[in-house]
């Protein structure tokens, strides 16, 4: 099927709804995949240094088929700072936050296990 404006360079790829990544980088899980329960997914904080001395803290261990962009929104409102979905799935939040977001990950259910 053909998008409009396909080959001018009006073109907009197609996007994934609940991640907002380009349809091929989309990690969501299939339509009618069960997702895992948070208490099956054990994650593991870090704070991490990047290029020019920017902090960011970094969630890893969440389960590769559950949608994540409900959790990376509630993430950055609690925390006041801009974050990404990486590839694993990873997600970074920008700053040293690790005693809020591991609060938060708590409370909805998530155990940490140490780094």
């Amino acid at each position: 099927m053909m998008r409009l404006f396909e080959g001018t360079e009006f073109d907009r790829p197609p996007r994934c709804d609940a991640c907002e990544e380009l349809l091929a980088d989309c990690q969501c899980p299939p339509p009618g995949e069960p997702e895992v329960p948070a208490e099956q997914q054990i994650l593991k904080l870090a704070v991490e240094k990047r290029k020019k001395g920017k902090v960011v803290t970094v969630i890893r261990g969440l389960a590769q088929g559950n949608s994540h962009a409900a959790l990376l929104t509630a993430l950055k409102s609690a925390c006041g700072a801009g974050g990404t979905i990486r590839s694993g799935p990873t997600i970074e939040i920008q700053g040293d936050h690790e005693v809020r977001i591991r609060r938060l990950l708590e409370t909805r259910g998530f155990p940490i296990g140490k780094r």
